[in-house]
Formats: C-alpha cells, sequence, structure tokens
C-alpha cells in the first residue's frame, strides 16, 4: 500500500539546497570515524613507528570486511531511496530487517576466516614473523565488533535513503568520544584501566561501535522514525526481499572487497620497503579517509538522490542532478588539496615522527592530494551507476582498474624498488580508469531500462 501523505513525503528535488542538506551530514558522519582512524593512530605512533606501520596492515585487512558491510549498505540504500522516490513507506521497514539479518551472516563468515585463516594469509605475506604474531593477536580482537559495524552500516542506508542524514551525526559523535577514552585509556593504562598498548587500539574501536549503535537506535525511536518507517514491525525472513537485497549488493560487495584487497596487496608490497615507508603509508590511508570525507558524502548523495528520483520518474532530471553533485564534490576536494600542499609539514608533524618522517612523505602527500580531485570527479559518476540500479556495471569497472593497479604496483614497488612516491601514483590510474566507462554509462542512457 502507498502512502503518499505529506508527512510521509520522502521524495527529493534536485536542488543545490537539497543536495547538501543531504551531502553536509552525511560528510560529518563520516569523518567522525576517519578522526578514530587518526586518533588510533596519534595514539599508536606514540609506541614508535613500527606500531604505526602495523596500524596500516590491521587497518586495511579490517577494513577489506568493512566495505564488504558498505558495499550491502549501498545496494540496500539504493532499494531504501527507490521506495521512497515511489513513495512506497511500508516497504522500507521490511527491507530494513532483511539487511539486518543478512548482514549477522556475513559478520559470522568475517569473525571465522579472521580465526582461523588470517594467520596463515599475513604469515605467508608479512617478512618478520613478530610483527604477524602482534597482527594476528590485535585482529582476533577487533574482528568480534563486525556484527555491530554491519548493523551501524544499515543505518547510513535507512537515513540517508530516506532523506534524513542529519540523525547521523549523533551516534558518530558518540562513537568518537567513546573512541578517544578507551583509546588513550586502554592503549597508556590511564583512567584506571589496564595497559594494553597495541591491542587497546581493538578494544576500543568495538566499545566505540557498540556506543555508537545503541544511541542510533535510541534516536531512532525517541524521534518517532522506526514507527514512521514501520522498523521491526516484523521479524520474518522474506525471501523475495532478501534475494533483492544481495542480487543489488553482491556486486557492489564484491567491487568493493577486491578494492581493499588490492589495497592490502599494497601495503604488503609496501612492507617490503621497510617500517618508515610502511609508515608514511598508513598517513596517506587517514588522508584518503578523512579529507575524502565530503567526496564519500557527495558520492553517497548520489547514490540516493538518482536513484529517488528515478523512483519519482523523471529520468530527464538525473543528468543535470549529476552534474550538479559533481561541482560540489570537486569544489571541495579542489579546497583539500591546496591545503595540503600548502601546509603538508602541518599535517604529518601531528604523528610526532621526527623530520626524516616527515621529509619522507611530503611528496607521497603531493601525489595523493592530486589523485583526491580525481577521485572526487570519479566516485560521483560510479555512485550515479549504482544509483541507477545496474551494480553489474560497478563491479566491471572495479574489476578493470583493479587488474591495472595491481600489475602497475607490483611493477613499480617490487619488481623495479621505485620509491613509494611513484607507488601512490597508482590511485591517478585507479580512479581514472574508473571513471571513463562510468561516465560513459550513464551518458549512453542505457540506465534508464534498469527496474530494481
Amino acid at each position: 500500500m502507498n502512502n503518499t501523505s505529506d508527512t510521509n513525503n520522502l521524495q527529493v528535488t534536485t536542488s543545490h539546497k537539497q543536495i547538501l542538506r543531504i551531502a553536509l551530514p552525511i560528510s560529518l558522519a563520516i569523518m567522525v570515524p576517519q578522526l578514530n582512524f587518526i586518533t588510533n593512530n596519534i595514539f599508536l605512533g606514540g609506541l614508535g613507528q613500527e606500531a604505526l606501520g602495523l596500524a596500516g596492515i590491521t587497518g586495511v585487512y579490517y577494513l577489506i570486511f568493512a566495505v564488504i558491510g558498505h558495499g550491502l549498505n549501498n545496494g540496500l540504500q539504493a532499494l531504501i531511496s527507490r521506495r521512497a522516490g515511489e513513495n512506497r513507506i511500508d516497504q522500507i521497514g521490511k527491507l530494513f530487517t532483511q539487511g539486518i539479518y543478512i548482514s549477522f551472516g556475513f559478520a559470522a563468515i568475517g569473525i571465522l576466516l579472521t580465526w582461523f585463516l588470517a594467520p596463515m594469509i599475513l604469515g605467508w605475506a608479512l617478512h618478520d614473523p613478530q610483527r604477524v604474531a602482534i597482527a594476528v593477536r590485535f585482529l582476533n580482537i577487533r574482528i568480534i565488533g563486525l556484527p555491530f559495524l554491519y548493523v551501524y552500516q544499515m543505518r547510513n542506508a535507512l537515513l540517508v535513503g530516506t532523506n534524513q542524514s542529519k540523525y547521523l551525526i549523533i551516534g558518530t559523535a558518540t562513537e568518537a568520544v567513546v573512541n578517544v577514552f578507551f583509546d588513550y585509556g586502554l592503549i597508556y593504562g590511564k583512567f584506571g584501566l589496564p595497559q594494553l598498548g597495541f591491542n587497546g587500539a581493538a578494544y576500543a574501536s568495538i566499545f566505540s561501535e557498540i556506543a555508537g549503535l545503541f544511541v542510533l537506535f535510541l534516536v531512532l525511536r525517541i524521534n518517532g522514525i522506526s514507527k514512521r518507517l514501520q522498523l521491526f514491525s516484523t521479524w520474518v525472513f522474506e525471501p523475495i526481499n532478501s534475494k533483492l537485497i544481495v542480487v543489488q549488493s553482491a556486486p557492489l560487495i564484491a567491487q568493493h572487497a577486491i578494492s581493499i584487497i588490492s589495497w592490502e596487496f599494497f601495503y604488503i608490497l609496501i612492507e617490503h620497503h621497510g617500517a618508515r615507508d610502511l609508515a608514511v603509508s598508513n598517513t596517506m590511508r587517514n588522508i584518503f579517509g578523512f579529507f575524502g570525507c565530503f567526496t564519500w558524502a557527495f558520492a553517497a548523495t548520489t547514490n540516493t538522490m538518482v536513484s529517488n528520483v528515478i523512483g519519482q520518474n523523471k529520468h530527464d532530471l538525473v543528468m543535470p542532478l549529476i552534474k550538479k553533485i559533481m561541482r560540489w564534490s570537486v569544489g571541495f576536494a579542489s579546497i583539500v588539496c591546496l591545503l595540503l600542499n600548502l601546509f603538508p609539514h602541518a599535517f604529518l608533524s601531528i604523528y610526532g615522527q621526527g623530520e626524516d618522517f616527515i621529509q619522507a612523505g611530503i611528496p607521497v602527500l603531493r601525489v595523493v592530494s592530486f589523485a583526491l580531485v580525481l577521485m572526487s570527479v570519479s566516485i560521483v559518476w560510479m555512485n550515479a551507476v549504482t544509483g541507477s540500479g545496474n551494480s553489474t556495471m560497478n563491479l566491471a569497472t572495479e574489476f578493470t582498474a583493479i587488474i591495472l593497479y595491481c600489475i602497475y604496483v607490483f611493477t613499480v614497488l617490487e619488481k623495479m624498488q621505485l620509491p613509494i612516491t611513484w607507488g601512490w601514483g597508482s590511485e591517478w590510474l585507479y580512479w581514472a580508469t574508473l571513471l571513463i566507462p562510468s561516465f560513459w554509462y550513464m551518458q549512453s542512457g542505457r540506465w534508464k531500462k534498469i527496474k530494481i
């Protein structure tokens, strides 16, 4: 049954105001977890470059499983946005419940794989047995937070897909405060807590995810969102909706997973260049995470708005909408690029690793900062494809880009043994390869035939 009352009308307009109303809260919500990553690395930097470098290896490993949830989230978000555009409110709660069931299944698989296979994989990949042992102990703890993270990510799909992204900030702010408290307390043994060193960051991250999830559901209930969207009105497993979510999300999950697996491959190659280069590269991951917040926010906005507008059967508004969002995305990325190139020393100095570390990091920082601008264009067009419903197209594009990326980094870093600045040039190749087919597909108009 369609609900078309004014209070439940979730259809979007394509104005600049609407774009920013959705994107800015998302950017702040994304920024908080990235601040958590940076906070972890600053505190771990106090344990030395070895710990900071290992944070890169373990962080990217966990990110492999985190982006599986992100792919599920993106597929679910496109479906929820489409139902919002169609004003089929009664279907949103059903989709959300099935998404939770599916996420728990993926979380169980991720935990088991980490406990039983990670020691073998890391033992094969890393040169130092001591690093392997430390990384395995950390990941065995960290992976326990996966179920909480996945349900937390479902929150993004729900709130962004129903144009209520302003509520994202509350949960992520809670997560940030809890993370900083337990990071400092458990890594260094402060506030009467045990001193756990490197493993303290794993426990801190789990506690923060649990806290953010609890506050999220509290917000949904207090603001009447649960009732309005008919969340948890039924816990019956629905094969039809579950299959729809899996079919829509599976290519996106595969896309994100192979992307991050290739990044782990990249970090393993960097590890062969030594602790300092590994530590420098870990800070570059922080840059992509933190300063890319606005870019990823506009990407999520593109996904939800394109799907919503198509749901309204306003196909003629899709291309002008994408171009509007792209201008905002490039504008923010250009400002970030300028600031990073004007003040590279100031940014790198916050890790407290000395002048040698800073001088090694500055040329890499310049390469990465310009890659952020290219990323700001590519990611909008890719998420436009996601919003159109053709997630298989995204997977094919990603697969091509990853093959070229892996060939490049292996040749440059392992065979030619060039400085890591050349290795980070792979980001330009990667984002350019993603842009070209995504742009072509949306311009071709073939997306108008897709139904989800």
